[in-house]
């Protein structure tokens, strides 16, 4: 029998200089994390590690600068403010080696916050819709404090936690933060046609997060028994499983399931994936291990950028020097779809910003980030086409990339294309 505490007596366990780690997206605590900010009179140096979170995120304001530090391995809209004021900060990785950096100690481990499912008859709870590196760092930590909300949807998988393994517990139901598709545009729906036609019957899928992935599936409905392997997946794969699209038939590993290691959406993929075991939650350092990946055939890693010179270099973490997300799992997963058999990597983006700028450039922003080296990188698609750099030379690829740039831009970056071959 589970004995319940208040959140303000839970996170009492939580002293000056310590390290703390929760899960991200509708996984966060947010009930555990209101009551520690509420404690921040009492703490000093507590420092916070978490991947891409929404909603509430108080502990980065700046009144609480000296009690609460942000050491972040994903930078999400909430917290981007405050790490590129510098209040907060960022640890540049791969999502794969993010259980590494616990288990070895490179990042400090002390408490981790958690929200679970109901416990089941066998003594389980289930991290529900995300899992991360959350087993490396229950493993590690000294205290583990779980919030039970009965929304929590029950996963299987890594996702299951023995109740042994958890040290405190309170309880405080609240529906998880949804995440409904916004409308397609006609650019996101001529991006998804040009990729669709790149990817084979029998592909396994990785699919991310926004309007890109959305309309990729959308695109789907006549492609035949594909599957899913991913960092994460959102209501777009149910009227693909519901219709057979998706059955992961042709899987290797994980065959049949839908693997991923977080969820993103409404409260019908959340439904969806409740007790059913056709989904199976891996840690990251499974789900985005690129061997684990390359294991299965035809993987097609669907990624986009910020920007991407005609070298073919991908920047998709930083604009210029200026944090704005993470490498995430983007080279996890070029990496996996580059020697998978059949593997088909794809950067897939706008050619053009919503304020008129271009995103592939004659060489990147100075200081920007190289995500996914100009080695790795085969499909590039935007609305304009599709192009394959693989085997290219740096001239063909400079003619490759303007083809499928914005119109607007074209003479320009023909313009600059031909005077760096000049200097050369």
């Amino acid at each position: 029998m589970i004995q319940y505490t208040t959140a303000e007596e839970a996170v009492k366990v939580v002293r000056s200089g310590d390290h703390i780690h929760w899960p991200c997206v509708s996984g966060a605590p947010e009930h555990l994390i209101e009551a520690l900010v509420r404690r921040a009179g009492q703490l000093r140096d507590v420092t916070i590690s978490h991947f891409y979170t929404e909603g509430y995120a108080d502990y980065t304001l700046p009144e609480y600068e000296g009690v609460f530090h942000l050491d972040s391995f994903f930078v999400g809209g909430n917290v981007r403010s405050a790490t590129q004021a510098g209040r907060a900060d960022y640890i540049p990785c791969s999502l794969s080696e993010t259980p590494r950096m616990i288990s070895s100690g490179a990042v400090g481990c002390d408490v981790v916050f958690l929200m679970v499912s109901e416990p089941d008859a066998e003594g389980y709870v289930s991290l529900g819709t995300s899992v991360d590196y959350m087993p490396e760092a229950i493993e590690r930590a000294r205290v583990v404090v779980a919030q039970v909300n009965g929304y929590v949807p029950y996963t299987y998988g890594d996702s299951r936690i023995a109740v042994s393994k958890i040290d405190a517990f309170v309880r405080h139901d609240a529906p998880l933060r949804p995440a409904a598709p916004l409308p397609l545009s006609d650019v996101d729906l001529a991006i998804g046609r040009y990729c669709a036609e790149l990817i084979p019957d029998g592909a396994t899928l990785q699919i991310g997060i926004g309007n890109i992935p959305t309309a990729v599936l959308s695109q789907l409905g006549d492609h035949k028994d594909l599957g899913v392997h991913s960092e994460m997946f959102s209501d777009s794969v149910i009227p693909l499983v519901e219709k057979g699209v998706i059955n992961g038939r042709c899987k290797t590993t994980d065959c049949g399931k839908l693997v991923a290691m977080f969820l993103k959406g409404s409260q019908k993929l959340y439904d969806f994936v409740d007790h059913n075991d056709a989904v199976l939650m891996r840690d990251v350092g499974y789900t985005n291990n690129p061997a684990v990946i390359a294991s299965n055939p035809r993987v097609v890693a669907l990624n986009s950028a910020i920007e991407i010179d005609l070298s073919g270099q991908v920047c998709s973490d930083s604009i210029g020097s200026r944090i704005f997300s993470g490498s995430g799992g983007q080279l996890d997963f070029m990496l996996g779809a580059t020697y998978s058999d059949g593997g088909v990597p794809i950067i897939a983006m706008p050619s053009i910003t919503s304020k008129g700028v271009s995103k592939i450039v004659p060489t990147l922003t100075p200081g920007a980030g190289v995500v996914t080296p100009r080695t790795l990188v085969r499909w590039v698609v935007t609305e304009q086409g599709a192009v394959d750099l693989y085997g290219l030379n740096l001239e063909q690829r400079a003619k490759a990339l303007i083809s499928i740039a914005h119109p607007s831009v074209r003479e320009e970056l023909e313009a600059e294309s031909g005077e760096r071959k000049a200097k050369n």
